[in-house]
C-alpha cells in the first residue's frame, strides 16, 4: 500500500504561465470591442412582439423564415434581428430554461451568463448576509441582477457595454426594484462605493474574462488582466463591503484571497464556477467549498456540499492503492468525484467523508476506491469488473471477445483521448448490437491501466 498522502498536483487545475512580472502573457478583457449583436429592432414594440410570437424556432429552416418573415412585410434589419434572437434563445435553452423566452440576448453575453438555479443560489446567500441593497458592477445581460430583485434585494446593475446593457434594462424592465446604469464598473464605483456610509450595500461583480473582438474572443486567464481585475475587487472588501465575485472554475489557488471564501459549484455534474465571499457573505468556518446542484430530481433542485476551514494543507492525508494493489481491485467501487470537488481540492476530504477504507486510486489522480460505499451526490461510483493493461491490440481482442458494440471511456493521467480509442478499439467508434462496456484509462504508478468497470449511479 502506498504511504498516506494527498493527491499531486497533476490532478489540480494548472497555473497559468507568467511572464517576468508575474502576470500570464496575453489578452486583457478591459480591451473588448463592444458586443456586435444589433438589438436595436427588438428594442422597438414590434421588434419584440414578432420575437416573442415566433417562440422556439430550433430546427427550423432561417432561409425559409427568413423570407416568410420579409414576405409578410417586416423590414429586413428586423427580421435580421429578431431570427438572430430566436437563435440565441435556442442556443441558451439548455443553459437558461424555460426563463429564455423571456430575455433579450447578446451572443458574448450568453456566453458569461449565469444558469438561473446558480443565480438564486447567490441571490439567498446574499439575502442571508442580512444586505438589502446589490450593487451588480458588470452586469452583463442581467440575469444575476434579475435574481436578485426577485429575492426583493433592491439593484442597481452597471454595465459598460451599451448594447449589453440595453439587453440587461429590457430583461429587467418589469422589475422595479432594479436599475441599470450604463457606465465603466470602476468609475462608478469610485464614485459611488468609496464613502464608509454606503456600506450597507453588497457588491456582485462577473468580471470579464474574455477579451473581444471582431475575429472572435480570446480567453483572459489572469486574474489582474480580468475587468474589473481581482486587486479591484479585494479593494472593495477592503473598505468593509459584502461582495461576491464570480469566476471562472480553473482559477488557481494561489490566487485565491486569504480572506475569502471560495466555492465551487457544478450543475448536474458540469463546473460552472468559482465564487469568492468576503464580509458578511463569507463564512468564517469555512476556506473552500465544492457545492454539487443537481436540477435533474422530480421534486426540484437538489444541492449537497462538502467544505474545509482551510487552504490546501488542511486536507486530511489518505492512503493510495498505488501500483502494488492493482491486482486486488476487481470487485471494489471505483468513486470518481464531483468536478467541483476536485477543483476545491477537496478530494481527500471526500474520501474521510465517505468513510474509513476509502483510499486514493493513486496519489497523482483523482480517483477513490472503496471495498464499497453507499451512493453520494458529490462521486460517481462504478464497480471494478476487470483490470486490463492500456494496450490497444489486446482491448481490441478483448471487445471482440466480449461483443463490446458500444463503449464509453473516461481518464486520468494519460495522454490518448477517449474518441481515439474508441475508435481503435472499436474499428469506427461504435458497431451495431452488442454490449455497453464502459473503460477508465489511469497511469497508476509506472504503469498504465484500462479499469473496465460497471457504473452504480444514473449518469455515471
Amino acid at each position: 500500500m502506498a504511504r498516506s498522502q494527498r493527491p499531486a498536483r497533476s490532478s489540480r487545475p494548472r497555473r497559468p504561465r507568467t511572464d517576468g512580472a508575474g502576470r500570464a502573457p496575453g489578452p486583457r478583457a478591459a480591451d473588448s470591442a463592444t458586443d456586435p449583436t444589433c438589438l436595436g429592432p427588438v428594442l422597438e414594440p414590434e421588434g419584440r412582439a414578432l420575437l416573442d410570437a415566433l417562440g422556439d424556432v430550433s430546427g427550423q429552416d432561417p432561409l425559409a423564415l427568413s423570407s416568410r418573415l420579409r414576405a409578410e412585410g417586416h423590414p429586413p434589419e428586423r427580421v435580421a434581428a429578431v431570427l438572430t434572437q430566436a437563435g440565441l434563445r435556442a442556443k441558451g435553452r439548455a443553459r437558461l430554461g424555460d426563463d429564455v423566452d423571456r430575455l433579450l440576448l447578446t451572443r458574448d453575453g450568453l456566453e458569461q451568463a449565469t444558469r438561473p438555479v446558480v443565480a438564486d443560489l447567490h441571490a439567498a446567500r446574499l439575502h442571508a448576509a442580512g444586505v438589502g441593497r446589490v450593487v451588480d458592477l458588470g452586469c452583463g445581460l442581467g440575469l444575476d441582477a434579475l435574481a436578485f430583485v426577485r429575492a426583493g434585494l433592491e439593484t442597481v446593475a452597471v454595465e459598460r457595454d451599451p448594447t449589453v446593457a440595453a439587453a440587461a434594462a429590457a430583461n429587467l424592465a418589469a422589475h422595479p426594484g432594479a436599475r441599470v446604469v450604463e457606465g465603466d464598473a470602476l468609475a462608478w464605483a469610485a464614485e459611488h462605493l468609496a464613502a464608509a456610509d454606503d456600506l450597507g450595500a453588497a457588491v456582485w461583480l462577473d468580471p470579464a474574462r474574455r477579451r473581444l473582438s471582431g475575429s472572435g474572443a480570446d480567453r483572459v486567464f489572469d486574474p489582474e488582466a480580468f475587468s474589473p481585475p481581482l486587486s479591484f475587487v479585494t479593494s472593495l472588501a477592503a473598505l468593509g463591503h459584502t461582495v461576491g465575485v464570480k469566476l471562472g472554475p480553473g482559477i488557481p489557488h494561489e490566487a485565491l484571497p486569504a480572506d475569502a471564501e471560495a466555492q465551487w459549484t457544478s450543475v448536474d455534474g458540469d463546473v460552472t464556477e468559482a465564487v469568492l465571499w468576503f464580509g458578511a457573505a463569507r463564512r468564517l468556518d469555512v476556506r473552500r467549498a465544492a457545492l454539487a446542484v443537481d436540477t435533474r430530481a422530480p421534486d426540484g433542485p437538489r444541492t449537497a456540499e462538502l467544505t474545509s476551514p482551510g487552504g490546501e494543507e488542511a486536507s486530511p492525508a489518505v492512503d493510495a492503492v498505488g501500483e502494488e494493489g492493482m491486482a486486488g481491485l476487481v470487485g471494489q467501487v471505483l468513486i470518481e468525484p464531483d468536478g467541483a470537488v476536485i477543483r476545491a481540492h477537496l478530494v481527500t476530504d471526500l474520501a474521510v467523508a465517505l468513510g474509513p477504507d476509502v483510499r486514493l486510486l493513486d496519489p497523482h489522480l483523482a480517483y477513490l476506491v472503496a471495498p464499497d460505499a453507499p451512493a453520494h451526490p458529490l462521486g460517481r461510483r462504478h464497480r471494478v469488473l476487470a483490470v486490463h493493461d492500456l494496450d490497444v491490440k489486446a482491448l481490441r481482442r478483448w471487445a471482440r471477445e466480449t461483443g463490446v458494440g458500444r463503449l464509453d471511456v473516461k481518464k486520468r493521467g494519460v495522454s490518448i483521448t477517449p474518441e481515439e480509442l474508441r475508435r481503435r478499439v472499436l474499428g469506427g467508434g461504435r458497431r451495431s448490437g452488442g454490449r455497453h462496456a464502459t473503460l477508465v484509462l489511469a497511469r497508476v504508478g509506472d504503469r498504465r491501466h484500462a479499469l473496465e468497470v460497471e457504473p452504480l449511479d444514473a449518469g455515471a
